[in-house]
């Protein structure tokens, strides 16, 4: 295969070869800055979230140079799935890794050295090998790209001490453009991997790690497997990953579920290599639809039709659970995110941090701390996960998460309760955990208590109006409210400031005295489907599905090699009967035209005929505002002079979006003209609004939850909204 239909014709652009190669009309936010910015042979990070497209800002660059580009990736499977969906786009790519034959190697290193190739795959330690290095020398190196850039720093979540000698790579070939790519990174990880391949901030590209097509939901753990029995009454016949903690556990759920009749297979290292990686296939391939797994699962899985992923077990810290969960709706079309907690599972996770030794120790603890705070939140879901990242949510309900979309519970006083807890800590000189707290306002009578004379504290005894659940959801709110503060390794509590302020003062506090239900799980709760996930034609989709399971086994691909299920969904939605039409759906480029797009017009004609559908009209995709960003359409909008009014007519959003919009422009470092027109918004008295922006000035202004429980619900979050962006404008 060789590369001169690259090289000699009318001269490609990047919007060309997304439409002619891959099938799409454009690009998803941030793609066009990247390519324009390694376009012009500047160094760059992409930090970008699972699903965002971060392949594609490496792989338009490969097609535009006319040299060779190395992809450097930690996995073979990665390897493997990225060379195949390439080649069934026409594109000339091969790997070169310890998984081939030595005749298979060497033929692919004569076809890398005859230029016949535009993407190379190597492992980082297969490109450290003198032959490779070799090689490369002798060929012009334009880009090197390096997949999973989080694994150079030792503090990324995935530290790999070759990927550290990848820094010597990039100075032996200072010609070629390097970039560096991962969908987790905190700000600490971000500067290692810059300071180690010497790129300069001003290019680095952050995407947002809102993965708005993913449900998330954390359930209190009761009957873990009946709970995940009755989620998956849900999911028939769609694909979906459960997480286990240990091996024992992903074989015991495994023939749970087997049992039950869904299509399973287990995955973990206890397994013999062969078994496990015919379980891992099966499940790509779609001959298994469910994979239970340990998290040794999943890094080099691109399958984008997953349709669920399952926490079964606590994870250990943000940064995996986030990746764990991005292996859920690649395609962009809705997945759900499900968690069982239950504090079991920290002290399991506990009990292993306890056998590292310290600096190691002390930073697991406080991952742990973050992951328990996140389950045990009441807040959005979305805020923490995003906040872990330094990206701050804007707005206050993300609309697909379980505290988001559950039923607003009305507050209650619970300044008594909240007093007699706080008066409990503090009695027991602050060396305890929540737990043993409750059992003294119990008043029980277990050995702890009488070990430490608890009994004879003058708080003991006096919570017995509540139940112990009662009590562990109002000491969580204590925590969440800044009046109690819990040390990550065995979560002690002590009072903070605040909270002997609020001990002194006896001021009120409004919160929940009951946890609001969530054992189960209602239909309601999942995002509203796309047009093409509500509409397309269910008996089509399966003949379409099962011709792309008969053309993946014929070619020996995995089946969204061949079509995504977003590009059938389109097809079942809207009959496209001509190749015009056909070219039309998202991810039908030339070359897949060429190669299947016969066997599926012929189908989607019969069955037309056979049931008289006309063809619809499908118009094609435009590139977002800005993007993707429309908030800074918004924002330039509103300083050029149009009102508050105007741009909701514009829009036809309501007034919410548009404050949103505004705070997103403002918080991303652009100024704003003055706040009078957004001042007059607001039905407070100029008394009332002082208070509010006095209460930013000590809350800051970050979340408006503090602020709004600081005034008992007596401000709504309408009001905050405007004030904040008031306040903001002023801080500006």
């Amino acid at each position: 295969m060789g590369v001169s239909k690259y090289n000699h014709r009318t001269m490609p652009t990047p919007e060309t070869i997304l439409k002619t190669t891959f099938g799409y009309d454009s690009f998803k936010p941030l793609q066009r800055e990247i390519i324009t910015n390694v376009q012009a042979r500047r160094d760059t990070l992409v930090i970008m979230a699972t699903g965002g497209g971060k392949s594609l800002t490496y792989q338009v660059p490969a097609l535009l140079f006319g040299g060779l580009t190395v992809v450097v990736s930690p996995l073979i499977a990665l390897m493997k799935d990225q060379v195949e969906q390439l080649r069934a786009l026409g594109v000339p790519a091969l790997f070169i890794n310890s998984s081939l034959s030595s005749e298979e190697y060497q033929a692919n290193m004569d076809a890398v050295r005859r230029n016949e190739i535009k993407l190379l795959y190597v492992a980082p330690e297969t490109l450290l090998t003198p032959r490779i290095f070799s090689l490369l020398s002798s060929l012009k190196l334009d880009l090197l790209a390096i997949d999973e850039a989080h694994c150079i720093s030792e503090w990324g979540h995935d530290f790999r001490p070759e990927y550290r000698q990848l820094a010597d790579v990039r100075r032996k070939f200072p010609t070629a453009v390097c970039m560096a790519l991962t969908a987790t990174a905190t700000q600490r990880v971000r500067a290692d991997i810059m300071s180690t391949l010497e790129i300069s901030h001003a290019n680095e590209f952050q995407s947002t790690f809102n993965r708005e097509n993913l449900f998330i939901e954390v359930m209190p753990k009761s009957d873990p497997t009946e709970q995940t029995l009755h989620f998956l009454q849900n999911f028939k016949d769609q694909s979906g990953i459960i997480y286990c903690f240990s091996r024992r556990q992903v074989d015991e759920l495994a023939d749970a579920l087997s049992r039950k009749g869904f299509s399973v297979r287990p995955y973990h290292a206890g397994l013999e290599d062969a078994e496990r990686h015919r379980n891992q296939e099966a499940f790509i391939r779609d001959d298994v639809q469910i994979i239970v797994a340990t998290i040794a699962f999943g890094m080099g899985i691109n399958k984008p039709n997953v349709r669920f992923v399952i926490h079964f077990d606590l994870p250990k810290n943000i940064e995996s659970y986030y990746q764990e969960i991005g292996r859920a709706g690649r395609d962009g079309l809705s997945a759900h995110c499900l968690l069982l907690y239950s504090y079991g599972d920290a002290s399991k996770i506990k009990y292993f941090i306890e056998q590292k030794e310290d600096p190691e120790r002390s930073a697991a603890y406080q991952h742990l701390n973050a992951m328990t705070r996140y389950a045990e939140g009441s807040g959005c879901r979305r805020k923490p996960l995003l906040d872990y990242f330094g990206e701050t949510f804007p707005g206050d309900n993300c609309g697909t998460c379980d505290n988001c979309v559950a039923e607003q519970t009305t507050l209650v006083d619970i300044t008594i309760p909240a007093q007699k807890f706080l008066s409990c800590v503090i009695r027991s000189n602050e060396r305890f955990g929540a737990a043993h707290i409750v059992d003294i306002l119990l008043g029980s009578k277990n050995e702890k208590i009488e070990k430490y004379k608890h009994h004879e504290l003058s708080t003991y005894g006096i919570g017995k109006e509540l139940t112990k659940s009662q009590w562990m959801h109002i000491s969580r709110q204590l925590v969440e409210r800044g009046l109690l503060d819990q040390e990550p390794a065995y979560r002690v509590l002590s009072v903070t400031a605040k909270g002997l302020e609020m001990l002194k003062s006896r001021e009120q506090l409004k919160g929940q005295i009951n946890e609001p239900n969530k054992t189960e799980r209602p239909n309601a709760r999942l995002k509203s489907p796309t047009a093409e996930e509500a509409d397309y034609d269910k008996t089509l989709f399966t003949l379409l599905r099962t011709k792309r399971k008969e053309l993946a086994d014929a070619s020996n691909v995995p089946p969204y090699v061949i079509f995504s299920d977003k590009t059938l969904a389109q097809m079942a939605a809207y009959f496209p009967q001509t190749e015009d039409g056909l070219l039309n759906m998202s991810g039908m480029g030339k070359v897949k035209y060429e190669r299947y797009g016969e066997d599926f017009l012929s189908i989607i004609k019969a069955y037309c005929r056979e049931n008289r559908i006309e063809e619809k009209y499908k118009a094609p995709m435009r590139a977002k505002d800005d993007a993707g960003r429309r908030y800074m359409a918004v924002g330039e909008a509103y300083n050029a002079g149009e009102s508050i009014q105007d741009l909701m007519k514009r829009y036809a959003v309501n007034v919410d979006t548009i404050l949103n919009h505004l705070t997103r422009f403002i918080q991303a470092g652009n100024p704003l003209r003055s706040a009078e027109d957004l001042i007059a918004l607001s039905n407070l008295s100029p008394d009332q609004q002082m208070e509010v922006f006095k209460a930013f000035d000590t809350t800051g202004s970050d979340a408006l939850k503090p602020i709004y429980d600081k005034f008992n619900g007596t401000v709504n979050y309408d009001e905050l909204k405007i004030l904040r962006l008031c306040y903001l404008c002023e801080q500006r």
